[in-house]
């Protein structure tokens, strides 16, 4: 797709959701970025035969389409000969390359930093890893449940299950697609030095970092004082009866963030159909409702208990102050924000069905991001060696000796 990184070619040597997911940015801003996958394929290509994502036969895999959607894939074996040529023939027309492969094992196949440069010396070089490039677990590997779940304390600082254990990731792929964006970032700015300079970078994200920076608020605030995790508060006392979460008479939730609650309290109390709340010398301002927060919130409790959640969105759709209800999974398909900012683009599937995937979250110029199919497994690998300068020749002997398929 046009975008600011238009002209900007990647080759991606990475599987599952991780980098995957920072080359999928990349294609989100325009860059064309050409997946190498062994010949056995990107083994989360393997999550819906397993049985492990929906699907079934023919189906879609979900998992493989939003990190990989509009790139190109080529399917060579690096560890041949033949095949590691082909590839250095792809870096030789790279920008960037991109990588989750273990350090062992890039060294192994001869596509280490030296060996990309001894082919391409302008070439960037962005490293995905567990646990970063340094240190006694430089060369173990690392997934978003262990480094960035739990290595990287983000699960600590959530509140344990009723049996102590504790909580489980909200979502697959929790850190990866963190990692992912922090990856994409990092390139763009490494892009932009070598412009300026004409100096290359190395540039190193792993889900540890990604994990910290996530939750840096609280690492910091452990060690200054002894905190281990947010305190817990009372909802029915909270010191600003304004910033808390509401339930609704249908079961709903709304979450009501008046920060500046003074600002806001005039106009508010009467949407509530509590207009006497304003002239109450309790809740008059915001010292006075602080002093007497559990009777104020009893009170919204009631109010907001009265009304359903539409009742809601009608009486508040005006109201300056913040506030947002809690919605479901299948409600972002249908929020005006998401319809009107393309938040949710479509692409039509190998197999003809149409899917939503979600954007990345950058827009530049106001123009939503379009969205295309993920590749299938060496869709584009004669192309795709064409382009880097290889002969039908070469690609029929490549084909012959394993090196490619």
């Amino acid at each position: 797709m046009p975008g600011p990184l238009d002209g900007i070619r990647v080759i991606e040597v990475a599987s599952w959701m991780f980098i995957p997911a920072g080359g999928s940015v990349l294609v989100d801003w325009g860059a064309d970025v050409v997946k190498v996958e062994p010949i056995t394929g990107d083994p989360q290509r393997g999550l819906i035969t397993s049985g492990l994502v929906p699907g079934g036969a023919g189906g879609v895999n979900f998992m493989i389409e939003q990190p990989n959607r509009g790139k190109r894939s080529v399917a060579i074996d690096i560890s041949n000969p033949d095949g590691h040529e082909a590839f250095m023939k792809l870096v030789e027309t790279a920008d960037v390359v991109l990588t989750s492969y273990l350090p062992q094992v890039r060294r192994k196949l001869k596509i280490d930093v030296d060996d990309l440069r001894a082919r391409n010396p302008k070439v960037i070089v962005a490293r995905g890893s567990g646990q970063g490039p340094k240190g006694p677990d430089a060369e173990k590997g690392g997934y978003d449940a262990a480094s960035f779940w739990a290595r990287g304390a983000v699960g600590t600082t959530m509140p344990a299950r009723p049996d102590g254990w504790p909580s489980g990731q909200p979502t697959p792929a929790f850190g990866d697609v963190m990692g992912g964006l922090a990856m994409a970032g990092a390139i763009a700015a490494a892009l932009l030095k070598r412009e300026r300079t004409g100096e290359p970078s190395i540039v190193d994200v792993s889900l540890l970092a990604t994990a910290m920076w996530q939750i840096s608020p609280m690492v910091v605030a452990s060690k200054l004082f002894g905190l281990t995790q947010m305190p817990t508060s009372d909802r029915t006392a909270m010191a600003n009866p304004g910033v808390n979460t509401y339930r609704t008479q249908d079961g709903r939730f709304i979450s009501l963030m008046l920060l500046q609650s003074d600002k806001f309290w005039a106009d508010f109390c009467p949407r509530l159909g509590r207009p006497d709340l304003v002239t109450d010398e309790r809740f008059a301002d915001s010292t006075a409702r602080a002093a007497n927060a559990k009777e104020c919130i009893a009170i919204l409790d009631e109010a907001f208990g009265s009304r359903t959640l539409a009742e809601w969105r009608e009486a508040l759709d005006d109201f300056a102050g913040v506030w947002m209800p809690f919605q479901t999974l299948e409600e972002l398909y249908t929020d005006p924000q998401v319809v009107a900012n393309g938040y949710l683009p479509t692409m039509t599937a190998s197999n003809g069905q149409d899917v939503q995937l979600v954007a990345s979250p950058a827009q530049f110029d106001e123009v939503p991001v379009q969205v295309v199919r993920a590749p299938e497994f060496g869709e584009h690998t004669e192309l795709a060696l064409l382009d880097a300068g290889l002969g039908w020749d070469q690609l029929a002997a490549m084909k012959a000796s394993g090196a490619i398929i």
